[in-house]
Formats: C-alpha cells, sequence, structure tokens
C-alpha cells in the first residue's frame, strides 16, 4: 500500500461494562497511521441495540470497513459486520459466536482450571462486576489507580445483551484476526484460542490482560492494520 492510498476506515466496538473511552491508544495509533477511526459508544442493553448503533456509525464511515470488537464486542460485531461496508473483523480478546450462539452458551461450559469472572447477581435486569475484583479479573496489567476508576465508572451490562443471540454471522463470509491475551482472566486463553481456531482467524498471542486493548494500543492497533491491509 503507498503512502497516498486510502487507507480505509475503522469502526472500534467495546464490550460490557467499559465504554468506548479505552480504545484511545488504540485510535491515536490508528490516527497516526492515516485512518479514519470511529468508536461506537454502545448502550449494552441489548445485542440488537448495540448492532443498530454499531452499523449507524458504520453508515457514516468512507469506504471500506475494518469492523473491531472487545470482549462482548465480539458479539456485535460478529452481526454488525454483515453491513455491505466491512471488509474484515478483528477480534481483540473477544468472544466469537456461531448462529444462535450468544455470551452466555460461550460461557457456559468453561475449560478446566479457568478463572471465574466476578460477576454479580443481576439487580433489575443488569450485570456488573465485583468492584474489589475487577483489577484482577479484567485489568491486572494496568496501575492501580486505573483500575480503580474502571471498577468504579463500570456501565451495567445488560442480560438481554449478555444473552443476545447471533442470526448470522459476518464471520462466515468476511476474513478475520484474532488477538489473544495470554493473561485472560475474564475470557480464558484456551476459549480465546478455541473460538479463533473455529472461525479460521489469523491470529497473534499477546502478553496482556482482558483489557489489552487498554494496557497494549500499539499491539492491538497493528493487528487491525493487519485486517485492514487484508
Amino acid at each position: 500500500m503507498s503512502d497516498s492510498a486510502p487507507r480505509g476506515s475503522v469502526v472500534l466496538v467495546h464490550g460490557g461494562f467499559v465504554d468506548g473511552s479505552g480504545w484511545q491508544g488504540a485510535y491515536e495509533s490508528l490516527k497516526a497511521d492515516g485512518r479514519t477511526v470511529a468508536v461506537v459508544q454502545n448502550p449494552t442493553l441489548s445485542l440488537e441495540g448495540d448492532v443498530a448503533a454499531t452499523r449507524q456509525v458504520i453508515d457514516a464511515q468512507p469506504g471500506p470497513v475494518t469492523l473491531v470488537g472487545h470482549s462482548y464486542g465480539g458479539v456485535v460485531i460478529t452481526e454488525a459486520g454483515n453491513h455491505q461496508k466491512v471488509t474484515a473483523l478483528a477480534y481483540i480478546a473477544a468472544f466469537v459466536p456461531d448462529k444462535g450462539e450468544s455470551v452466555n452458551t460461550l460461557i457456559a461450559d468453561p475449560p478446566p482450571g479457568a478463572a471465574v469472572p466476578p460477576i454479580l447477581p443481576p439487580d433489575d435486569g443488569f450485570l456488573l462486576l465485583d468492584r474489589d475484583k475487577f483489577a484482577a479479573s479484567f485489568a491486572g496489567d494496568l496501575p492501580p489507580a486505573q483500575a480503580g476508576f474502571m471498577a468504579d465508572s463500570q456501565v451495567p451490562w445488560g442480560l438481554e445483551a449478555a444473552g443476545g443471540a447471533v442470526s448470522t454471522p459476518a464471520w462466515r463470509t468476511k476474513p478475520a484476526w484474532y488477538l489473544v491475551a495470554t493473561d485472560d482472566r475474564m475470557i480464558p486463553p484456551p476459549s480465546q484460542r478455541a473460538m479463533a481456531e473455529r472461525i479460521g482467524a489469523q491470529t497473534v498471542e499477546v502478553a496482556g490482560s482482558h483489557a489489552i486493548y487498554i494496557s497494549q494500543p500499539a499491539a492491538v492497533a497493528n493487528l487491525i492494520k493487519q485486517a485492514a491491509a487484508g
């Protein structure tokens, strides 16, 4: 790709319990590379609503779109990625469902010895992580103050989002890339590898927590650039 060639657009989709601000480091790296980048702010009330929000952002982007999802955002991009502008999918320590699958079905049978995410019992239709266990489970490689802020600024995650099932998996018709976070204590690395293998994704492994999209923005941006280049 020449320096004058169009680089296409990137759309970044966050997961549960957080908002899109965690993408800032990867966003800045991609922008410095001359790309158009947009960050979706998912309501995380339902999968249907998050897919609609993502499609609206895709609609506004010029040229081909590389669609990126972290964690539950992987479910969102698996459905929203059927948009005609999307040419590649990039999963960052993300769930990758098949038709009829959801986060709930994908976590129903964890690998032996896997860490159990500290999800509190549902409260009025929403889920949160135990604040005192947030850092160790979600953000173990971030500074304690930053992890503490994330724990205190959690976005309640709707049960309808966690239980939302995919109808048409975009990875069946579009190429996919996957970044495995090898120190993840939310989605076990063996599960990440299995999902990546199932969809035939080009895969890289990077040492980092579930918050790898924040702690390792350069590595995340590099995978996205690979996906965008095809």
